[in-house]
């Protein structure tokens, strides 16, 4: 079983015509070459599917290089993912994707890449590079390149931005899939942006928003991530829409992927009383169809690519096959580790406490961010405060450029509950420069300078001003160590920041790390201000009731 070729008896679950029958499924070089039908179902028996895909990922925010993503996702039966390579895009551009993909190319799990669309995110942030159209159209003629990315400037796309409409038609000519990104829009506005080319949504936050864009035509992935989790919300679409709705994490760090993936979505939706086979196609065969992988559904000539799981109930991942190589067992990874050289871009300087203040106004309130656990949409509120108070929950928040040495941003947040300390990170959508928050300039300031030190990573520093550190070298995105050693340094800050700062969040870094993403409503903070989404401009802390 460990060599391309072999066979295993299971239970074969054929999602599209419905049906599961017990078998013996050969394969050699690879490909299945004989599937000896033996009766109906065994009860004793696992079963056999085609493994799961995860339809939307950052691998980025996992921490880990593709290739050591690949080792903890195997565990969980996963055999590919479609990952868009903004993060590193943005730090440093054609270079950062080309990296991702020669690493990719030293695992035999399947990763589709993208080419990013939206790099920067928008014009009021500094980013490590600018992607243009003809970047876009050399990425979408490389080999392992096989979709735009999401096209997140969607008042770009509805305003006719020309780049944009070159970049969508660029891969429309290749016969490529566009994704979409395009929270809160609905209605006519969700038809005109569908009707530019984008076919998918991963953004929906209500039923009511995914069935608009389905309607538009558009198929809808549910995301459950670490931070952003719609499943529970979202889970209807799998039984309404069969065949129009993918799963996916977007955003999963590693302490998560270690403990699941795409399996435990299955599992959910499942124990939520949905069709097995209509929640399988949406795991395991929508993706395929939609993005052209060409991964097999267990049929004879079809590589093997599958999964062996205890029942059709929890899921339990026994085996996985990439390509007829056994990729994990028992809950163990079979592949190599695959060694990496980092690569970088850092020229942030150290930050000053007096520097971490918020400017003083004869306004009577100020805007303040307001973070919400499980989301990446933010609120704005209007108090009457003009700098920090632990007592009502309303922190620093600073985003340094780590691009240029400059002065940071500064603003103020609520949600992060922290009753000391600070942490900070340059894992920082989209643009990825230093962001922290912090109960006092000072262990603002602290934290910050430790991110800065290691040239990217993640700190916490807590009442103490005690300073904990995860260096993450490559990009300031990924660390090069073994992911369950990532997995576990990263639980213990996210611990950390939760008993030891007290903040409430149950992914306290991850929602950090969308305080500076734009492109999702209503408030964030960029290395140049704070950033109305609503009305896609850059607006100041002090303000009217």
């Amino acid at each position: 079983m460990a060599t391309p070729s072999g066979s295993v008896r299971a239970n074969l679950v054929d999602i599209a015509a419905r049906r599961i029958l017990a078998a013996e499924i050969g394969w050699s070089a690879g490909v299945i070459g004989r599937i000896d039908e033996l009766g109906a179902a065994n009860p004793a028996w696992p079963c056999l599917i085609p493994g799961f895909i995860d339809a939307h990922v950052h691998i980025e925010s996992s921490l880990l290089p593709p290739a050591e993503f690949a080792r903890l996702a195997v565990r969980h039966g996963t055999v590919a993912s479609v990952s868009d390579p903004h993060e590193i895009a943005n730090v440093l551009g054609i270079d950062g994707v080309r990296w991702m993909l020669a690493n990719a190319a030293q695992t035999p799990f399947h990763v589709l890449f993208g080419a990013p669309s939206c790099v920067p995110a928008t014009a009021f942030e500094t980013a490590g590079a600018r992607l243009g159209v003809a970047d876009v159209e050399t990425l979408l003629a490389t080999p392992g390149i096989g979709y735009l990315s999401e096209v997140m400037n969607f008042p770009g796309v509805l305003a006719g931005d020309p780049g944009l409409l070159a970049m969508i038609a660029a891969a429309r000519r290749r016969g490529l899939p566009v994704d979409g990104h395009a929270p809160g829009l609905s209605g006519e506005a969700a038809a005109a942006y569908a009707a530019a080319g984008i076919g998918t949504d991963h953004e929906c936050a209500t039923l009511a928003e995914a069935e608009d864009k389905l309607r538009a035509g558009m198929a809808i992935l549910i995301r459950e991530g670490s931070a952003a989790r719609n499943f529970e919300t979202l889970h209807p679409l799998i039984s309404r829409y069969p065949g129009r709705i993918m799963l996916c994490t977007d955003d999963c760090h590693p302490d998560d992927l270690a403990r699941g993936h795409i399996d435990r979505l299955v599992a959910r939706a499942i124990a939520h009383g949905h069709d097995r086979f209509a929640v399988l196609e949406a795991a395991c065969l929508t993706p395929q169809r939609h993005y052209g992988l060409a991964l097999g559904q267990l049929r004879v000539g079809d590589p093997f690519n599958a999964a062996l799981v205890d029942n059709l109930r929890d899921f339990t991942v026994r085996a996985t096959w990439l390509a007829g190589e056994l990729a994990a067992e028992n809950g163990q990874s079979c592949l190599p580790p695959v060694p990496c050289q980092p690569i970088n871009r850092f020229a942030a300087r150290a930050v000053r406490p007096e520097e971490l203040c918020v400017a003083p106004s004869d306004a009577d309130f100020s805007r303040v961010i307001a973070a919400e656990d499980g989301q990446l949409l933010t609120r704005e509120l209007r108090l009457p405060l003009h700098g920090p108070s632990v007592a009502d929950d309303v922190l620093l928040i600073a985003v340094v450029n780590r691009y240029t040495p400059t002065a940071p941003a500064v603003a103020l947040v609520r949600g992060f509950g922290l009753q000391a300390g600070a942490l900070a990170s340059s894992v920082a959508h989209d643009s990825h420069n230093v962001i922290g928050v912090g109960c006092d300039a000072a262990s603002l300031a602290t934290a910050l300078n430790a991110v800065i030190a290691v040239q990217g990573g993640l700190a916490l520093v807590d009442g103490d001003g005690q300073v904990d550190c995860l260096p993450l070298p490559i990009a300031g995105l990924m660390s090069e160590l073994a992911g369950d050693t990532v997995a576990s340094r990263y639980a213990a800050l996210s611990d950390g920041v939760r008993h030891r700062l007290g903040s409430p969040l149950r992914a306290p870094y991850m929602t950090l790390s969308f305080m500076a993403l734009l492109v999702i409503p209503e408030l964030k903070l960029s290395d140049r201000g704070l950033f109305d989404g609503r009305a896609f401009t850059l607006t100041e802390v002090a303000c009217p009731a």
